[in-house]
């Protein structure tokens, strides 16, 4: 354990009758150092990730608003006896599990719902709350049959509007583990019980749904028109989160068919009505920010993911929810990209252990991103192993696989995976089109195809409205600089560099930038601008020092090496004359 996590540990079992505020612990493991709540975040995650190994993870629980504390099992009571007023011991159990659910403390509701099933039946709605608490506390394998239940139970009591949600909601978990058959047999039952009501909320959950069908069927613009029916169907409708849910999800559409500008603006509407919404539950919270989080991650916008991530861990930390596997997942990416390296292997690592039971479609995605996690750190064989189980996988692990085989000098190999990328009409495909054809124009030039080079450039340059990303931008700068050093123009690729650069530090992508800087240092060196040359080389040390990659340490101390040899060949040159 690292020790600010085992301090931390220390201090809550010190403090176990207690919910111990966020203020006291930041001062407790972290005296006389300015740190914010994302550093507690972060040593609450690892230490949960420990704890888990040995059955435990729920031993330390989130009391939203005040704090944390340590629970064992014959503990648990306290959490919402802290969050709420105590409930009288005469009154029924299923109060008591009702009032930890709308205190939120989901532990705590999964425990008292549990007692009340053992002593009787249950209602549609105690169970449908059963289900969200098992979710919000990361066990959504357990929560599968508790919503089959809250079917037959809202369908007996002739509450179809319920019966529809948790329908929908269990055809939705099903697809998440790559379930099709069972997701599509749950959402055939939901929209033909919808056909009795006139519910606007019920019809735009069925449209929502049916999207995500088309998407997985691979009919971008089908899964458009359902997301936009929905949106049409709940609009100014008084259901404010369902309204959100569905404008979210046009924007994914949009955003894969190449409307980028209108994707992202539907994308943030939708954060914000979801935001500004006092009901929000955590679960649709949870597929909200997932949403724009996965669109900034696929289109490299790194300070928007940042953003979307931090705002997603406040978010659970606010509502007890448990963070799931897929949040350290984008976590994990970000990190590796802006943040720390080390940090980032230990939540993709942490990641992959929750996936097998929460979303296990997307263990391929998150071996794609531990690949590009070990590639920056250094390891490369590790990495490459890492891109060959998310191919296993059925997952596509580019580009971050072709541009280490373009670094280890297997350009031709690297051209051949970024067109087998492109084969194919997915949402996957689709919605990275932009950022897989600018690697295929950087790949392009340094392979000797420069006519293709520059026809993907002029493509992607003259569709400012598609492919208006700084990342896209800085590719094809760089491709640029490529084909303007072939004709021997060292003026304009030195231009195009400066460019990507400061394009990749717009968006926080560290490991870009750094890996910029050491090309225009190599430049400089060749043009014996040795003080500009020592400036890119700081500069890149700096960075690649906070990330942590041995890779780039390596690389700097090289052309260090190599810049202080000019300097005493220099020197020795002007002793001699």
């Amino acid at each position: 354990m690292q020790p600010r996590v085992f301090d931390l540990l220390v201090y809550l079992v010190h403090n176990r009758e207690r919910v111990v505020s966020k203020d006291e612990l930041l001062e407790a493991v972290w005296p006389h150092v300015t740190v914010t709540d994302n550093s507690l975040q972060r040593a609450v995650s690892a230490l949960r990730a420990v704890l888990r190994k040995g059955g435990m993870e729920d031993a330390i629980r989130n009391v939203p608003g005040k704090g944390y504390r340590f629970c064992l099992d014959d503990e648990t009571g306290q959490q919402a006896q802290a969050a709420q007023p105590a409930v009288d011991d005469e009154q029924d159990v299923r109060a008591r599990a009702r009032q930890a659910a709308a205190a939120q403390a989901w532990a705590e509701a999964v425990a008292q719902f549990e007692k009340a099933d053992a002593a009787g039946s249950l209602s549609g709605e105690d169970l449908h709350l059963w289900a969200l608490a098992l979710q919000c506390t990361g066990k959504t394998d357990a929560a599968l049959p508790v919503l089959v239940r809250a079917v037959a139970a809202h369908t007996k009591a002739g509450d179809v509007p319920l019966a529809v949600t948790d329908a929908v909601t269990l055809s939705g978990l099903h697809f998440e583990r790559g379930q099709a058959a069972m997701a599509k047999g749950w959402l055939a039952r939901a929209e033909d019980w919808a056909a009795e009501t006139n519910d606007p909320a019920t019809t735009a959950l069925i449209f929502w749904m049916k999207s995500k069908v088309a998407a997985f069927d691979g009919e971008p613009e089908q899964a458009l028109s359902f997301a936009d029916a929905a949106y049409s169907a709940v609009r100014h409708k008084g259901a404010v989160n369902i309204e959100a849910l569905s404008l979210v999800y046009r924007g994914f559409y949009r955003l894969c068919l190449g409307d980028t500008r209108a994707g992202l603006a539907d994308q943030d509407h939708a954060a914000t009505l979801a935001l500004s919404s006092n009901d929000l539950d955590p679960v649709m919270g949870g597929i909200l920010y997932c949403n724009i989080l996965w669109a900034s991650r696929m289109f490299g916008d790194w300070a928007r993911a940042n953003q979307w991530t931090l705002g997603y861990q406040k978010f659970c930390s606010e509502s007890g929810m448990e963070l799931t596997g897929s949040c350290q997942l984008h976590r994990s990416e970000v990190l590796g990209v802006r943040g720390s390296l080390n940090e980032a292997l230990s939540r993709i690592q942490d990641s992959l252990a929750r996936l097998t039971s929460e979303a296990p479609w997307s263990i391929g995605d998150a071996n794609r991103v531990l690949g590009d996690i070990l590639s920056a750190i250094g390891d490369d064989d590790a990495a490459l192993e890492a891109y060959d189980r998310a191919y296993s996988f059925g997952w596509d692990p580019e580009p971050g696989r072709a541009m280490l085989l373009l670094e280890r000098g297997e350009a031709e190999a690297a051209y051949a995976s970024l067109e087998r990328s492109l084969i194919g009409k997915s949402w996957w495909t689709l919605q990275r089109r932009g950022i897989l054809f600018a690697h295929l124009a950087l790949v392009a030039a340094h392979t000797g195809r420069h006519d293709q080079a520059l026809d993907l450039i002029d493509e992607l340059s003259g569709s400012p409205d598609r492919w208006p990303m700084p990342s896209i931008r800085a590719l094809a700068s760089e491709a640029q600089s490529v084909l303007a050093l072939a004709r021997g123009d060292r003026e304009a690729a030195m231009q195009h560099l400066h460019l990507a650069r400061q394009l990749w530090s717009s968006i926080e992508g560290k490991v870009q930038a750094v890996r910029l800087r050491l090309r225009i240092a190599r430049l400089q060196l060749e043009r014996d601008d040795i003080r500009g040359a020592l400036a890119e080389v700081h500069a890149a040390q700096l960075i690649a020092d906070e990330l942590g990659s041995r890779k780039l340490q390596a690389d700097c101390a090289a052309l260090q090496g190599d810049i202080d040899a000019r300097k005493v060949g220099r020197a020795v040159a002007q002793a001699r004359s």
